[in-house]
């Protein structure tokens, strides 16, 4: 245990005596308070809690709960907020997933807020002159990668479905922050002057993020936000209809449609005939748990799903989380999962796919089978999983790259909320209209429509919805709600998340902890080792087996609130500047 140790000292965290009996789960890590301004202890509470990737989408989370609220009223305020104080990752230029957790009538469902392709896209959009695949941020910066926003859509169908205090109420708050400004965050100033080059190409986001000399805004900044506060105005009084089918909406496709050099082909038919899709979750058993989460379009459910589900088939809780072969088997199971989605997961209302076959207990034990401890797999390739509409397909070469945001809400009745929202790469398409930032989610769709003349399922289609890998997730147990779990971070969202809902139920870790743990991932074949953490004192071991190491960054934003017998409990990221706060 000695690299955990480490880290965790290092994190402000102190190691409890562990033991890895067989059959015994870790006797987890034990959280002591910290000095370090990153460090984040566990979060406790009895009534309700949110915990959200910045602090003010907490503190307006929070406000709202307090005013009588529930989960969808806070959820609301929360989006509002983040788009606002965190404008790289999520915003009401975005799409969304959303889980829920309705406990009137005991029921798990989940809601579509995904952007879809403009109706006048063609399969090549992505493609040159030659039917070759642009290069990803030549697609990225300008018009050509927006596709119509889904938040506003799905903020107003939920609260009119089950918000409780009134509309206005909830956009009011943001509304002021807006307009008496925020201090910049480290992490957004840090964002704004990496990305000099490609914010700074367009006259809006260059006059908000910079100084008139050109350079970039600090930290500390006072950002005063006078136009998204009018937008937010506007949705308060007219509601999502003042998005949609306004000036708002009008003025987005000019800019889309005008953007200097890259031009796209939104237009307001695609504002008119937007739909948010409620949809049955997707759920995988694990032990006495089922693992559930956001079917397709996202892929994001389905890959958890099946990399937890993989994982029970070893004696994990044994071997523990200092041991390489525990995550040579994560590991697998992650190309495993990853190899299925890339061949057949996409948007099922266009493409059909196995879902049930994918998630089929015996499919699962099936491909855990493949899996040797201590010897990797030598060919992580897709799966045959039993469906009706088999076809041919090609595999995916989608590129995504991270920048998002997860948040939680637990209420007073017992409804949870797991959400996850973003604008696809950092900045969106770096267009900025009314105060908010545009998406650039259509380069979530692979660049290319077919290989060899077999189609990708994940290609590029107009209307439909480019696939995903947020990963916002509700674990059940006896039926009820135990814990609402999610992450940003691109395609690694999925690895961060399974492997902290491993780390909470085989290796017994709070779930402070788990989101804490250094990262271990595995998509495609490399194993991807968190820089700067103990997690890198496993290389030698790894390359031994086998294994291409590459040791990076991996900046997380994993956020989660479990339900006990006895109340709540919050954890935040500590790769970021979220909080947990409940009462």
């Amino acid at each position: 245990m000695q690299w955990m140790i480490k880290w965790l000292a290092l994190s402000g965290l102190a190691l409890t005596s562990s033991t890895y009996a067989a059959g015994q789960a870790a006797d987890a890590f034990a959280p002591e308070k910290s000095t370090g301004v990153e460090d984040k202890s566990l979060v406790t509470s009895q009534h309700w809690m949110v915990t959200a990737a910045n602090p003010h989408a907490s503190q307006v989370g929070a406000q709202i709960l307090r005013e009588g609220g529930n989960a969808v009223d806070a959820m609301v305020s929360m989006q509002l907020m983040l788009g606002l104080v965190e404008p790289q990752s999520s915003g009401i230029g975005g799409g969304a997933f959303m889980v829920y957790w309705d406990a009137k009538h005991k029921k798990l469902t989940s809601f579509d807020g995904r952007e879809t392709a403009p109706l006048d896209a063609k399969p090549t959009l992505f493609q040159n002159e030659k039917g070759e695949p642009l290069s990803f941020y030549d697609a990225v910066v300008g018009g050509r990668s927006v596709g119509t926003p889904g938040v506003v859509k799905l903020l107003w169908t939920t609260h009119e479905k089950y918000g409780k205090l009134p509309w206005k109420q909830l956009v009011a708050p943001v509304i002021k922050v807006a307009q008496e400004g925020f201090k910049i965050s480290p992490r957004l100033a840090k964002l704004i002057a990496g990305d000099q080059e490609k914010l700074s190409r367009y006259p809006d986001t260059r006059h908000y993020f910079f100084n008139a000399d050109g350079s970039p805004k600090t930290v500390g900044t006072l950002l005063k936000n006078p136009e998204y506060a009018a937008t937010l105005t506007a949705i308060s009084e007219g509601g999502a209809d003042a998005f949609y089918h306004g000036q708002i909406a009008k003025d987005i496709v000019e800019h889309v449609q005008t953007a200097k050099g890259n031009p796209g082909v939104l237009s307001q038919k695609d504002f008119d005939t937007y739909q948010v899709k409620e949809r049955e979750p997707v759920c995988t058993g694990y032990n006495s748990y089922d693992i559930c989460g956001m079917g397709p379009p996202t892929s994001g459910g389905m890959t958890v799903g099946q990399i937890v589900g993989m994982t029970q088939y070893f004696d994990l809780p044994k071997w523990g989380p200092n041991s390489a072969k525990s995550w040579q088997v994560i590991g697998d199971a992650s190309r495993l999962a990853f190899a299925d989605r890339g061949m057949y997961i996409a948007d099922e209302d266009f493409v059909p796919m196995p879902k049930q076959g994918l998630l089929n207990k015996d499919y699962i034990k099936q491909r855990a089978a493949l899996i040797h401890p201590g010897k990797p797999l030598k060919d992580a390739s897709a799966g045959t999983p039993i469906w009706q509409h088999a076809q041919v397909r090609s595999p995916d070469e989608s590129i995504e790259l991270p920048c998002t945001s997860h948040f939680n809400i637990v209420d007073r009745e017992g409804n949870v909320i797991s959400m996850t929202t973003s604008v696809e790469n950092v900045f969106g398409s770096r267009l900025m209209v009314h105060g908010f930032i545009l998406n650039n989610e259509l380069t979530d769709f692979s660049f290319r429509s077919q290989v060899d003349g077999k189609p990708v399922a994940n290609r590029v289609e107009p209307g439909k919805r480019p696939r995903s890998s947020m990963s916002p997730m509700i674990v059940l147990h006896d039926k009820q709600p135990y814990l609402a779990i999610g992450s940003p971070g691109g395609s690694r969202i999925i690895g961060y998340v399974a492997e902290a809902i491993i780390a909470h139920l085989a290796w017994g870790m709070d779930i402070q902890q788990a989101v804490s743990l250094p990262h271990i991932l595995n998509r495609f074949g490399p194993m991807e080792l968190e820089k700067g953490t103990g997690a890198e004192t496993l290389t030698t071991r790894l390359q031994k087996m086998g294994y291409q190491v590459k040791v990076q960054d991996l900046n997380s934003g994993l956020h989660a609130i479990r339900v006990t017998d006895h109340g709540l409990e919050g954890a935040a990221d500590p790769r970021r500047e979220g909080v947990a706060i409940g009462e």
